[in-house]
């Protein structure tokens, strides 16, 4: 990952570069607990993202919180910037760990490689169970049929994307909402000056991922906005 990105899973210190070839070939010798939730948090860290990636930072620790009651969670991070780079990490479990990636990590230009991210989560959810694919973004400059062609691969695997748009573009909307309804997950969008909201999803979505359907009935039946969104849009 070089000094200032994440770790990928095989690396264990030491830098690795490449695209998305070389981090879905990484070694898979990590044991994993099947009685925690686990989740994949993607981000899009290309050059304009970088005021949203350092909330995302700050917030991220109430993934962990919201969840532990239930068990716990692992987090594993993904994130695309550059014109080839998309990195992933180990599964981490907790908010200072996961923080600690995260602030390695500086935004560069480049173009979305969403693509990259989902078939990511499909050969993940091949290898062991993921309870949920998260990812926080504001644009869309792929092919929309390859990208739900993958979406649609996820949703038969039960993995649900929750697809968290900055700000309210039109056609980036349509390309988020048709991959979480092809997944059976749901799309909700959120305002960079409001962090507030942003937390809440992510909780709602962790919560999803540990609990499933059920834990997120319990949220939304105690008044929490987020989960009655989420939970409004699920398959």
């Amino acid at each position: 990952m070089g000094d200032h990105s994440a770790k990928p899973p095989a690396a264990q210190g030491s830098a690795r570069s490449g695209p998305i070839d070389a981090f879905l070939d990484k070694a898979r010798s990590v044991t994993v607990d099947q009685s925690r939730g686990r989740l994949i948090f993607a981000l899009d860290a290309t050059m304009s993202r970088q005021p949203t990636w350092d909330m995302a930072q700050s917030i991220q620790g109430e993934m962990f919180r919201t969840t532990a009651a239930q068990g716990g969670l692992d987090v594993q991070l993904v994130y695309f910037r550059g014109f080839a780079e998309c990195r992933a990490s180990r599964f981490v479990s907790g908010g200072e760990g996961l923080g600690a990636l995260m602030s390695r990590i500086i935004c560069q230009g480049g173009r979305t490689q969403i693509g990259k991210v989902l078939r990511h989560a499909l050969d993940e959810s091949r290898s062991g169970r993921v309870g949920a694919l998260v990812f926080i973004g504001d644009a869309m400059e792929e092919r929309i049929d390859d990208l739900t062609a993958t979406a649609g691969q996820l949703g038969l695997l039960g993995v649900k994307a929750f697809m968290f748009q900055e700000g309210q573009d039109a056609d980036v909307r349509h390309a988020y909402r048709e991959i979480a309804r092809l997944t059976g997950g749901a799309h909700a969008a959120f305002d960079a000056a409001a962090p507030r909201r942003l937390a809440e999803l992510l909780a709602a979505a962790a919560a999803y991922a540990v609990g499933g359907r059920l834990e997120l009935e319990r949220r939304a039946g105690e008044g929490e906005g987020a989960a009655r969104l989420l939970l409004s849009q699920i398959g």
